[in-house]
């Protein structure tokens, strides 16, 4: 982290350096209740549990960051899993994108590339079942719920589901639920060999067009005028 995005890095950075773009834009959003939180606490993950809880929200779904037997951001999910703490339902998204300095997952700058094949589609739902037995982990009619962020960039999803479904049974924990994020495409998720669709947000194209870069928008802008922003709040 320190290598590639600057030493303590967090994107809490990007939080606190928000600025409003128009009157009624609030900005900067400081974190309330939890503070500056920090999953590998466990007394934070303790508190956003509780807090959720007290919500109504049923559990927790953590990205997961799987590059051919490589992984990052492990720590607070396998610290889950190995303590039994906290007692609050959870399940994983494989974000299977490259990880670049971008923000949205483009290949620009890319630190870790995404790649595919069908021993590692073996080897990941290998090292996935450990987590799909806990006792916590979200099922949907009793199956364990694993869900893509790009199912499209899959080279061949219709094997690699059969793959993970076949591999998940042996372990005899019955049919995996898969799903797709629906920025991913709004098509029907069989055609992927997948279960459902999970909503995401923002959605992106129904922000509106981009914002103008010309100089009578960046004046606009500067004194908190331009329409194009009331648009997207509106």
């Amino acid at each position: 982290n320190d290598e590639w995005w600057g030493r303590g890095f967090t994107e809490w950075r990007n939080v606190v350096r928000a600025r409003p773009l128009a009157r009624w834009h609030q900005q900067p959003h400081i974190p309330a209740d939890l503070g500056f939180t920090d999953l590998r606490v466990p007394e934070t993950r303790a508190a956003q549990a509780e807090l959720a809880r007290a919500h109504g929200i049923h559990g927790f779904v953590y990205h997961h960051y799987w590059f051919m037997g490589r992984r990052l951001l492990e720590r607070p999910v396998d610290e889950i899993l190995a303590s039994g703490e906290p007692d609050f339902p959870f399940a994983l998204s494989w974000a299977n994108e490259h990880w670049s300095r971008t923000w949205d997952g483009t290949p620009n700058q890319v630190l870790i590339a995404q790649e595919y094949s069908p021993e590692d589609d073996l080897a990941h739902i290998r090292h996935l079942i450990p987590y799909f037995a806990d006792d916590r982990y979200i099922k949907v009619d009793g199956r364990p719920l694993f869900v893509l962020y790009g199912a499209s960039r899959l080279p061949e999803p219709r094997r690699t589901a059969d793959t993970w479904r076949a591999e998940v049974a042996r372990a005899g924990l019955g049919d995996l639920y898969l799903c797709r994020w629906e920025h991913d495409g709004h098509g029907d998720p069989a055609a992927l060999g997948l279960d459902a669709a999970i909503d995401f947000q923002p959605d992106y194209p129904q922000l509106g067009p981009a914002m103008r870069r010309s100089i009578p928008e960046r004046v606009l802008r500067r004194f908190h005028l331009s329409p194009q922003v009331y648009r997207w709040h509106r």
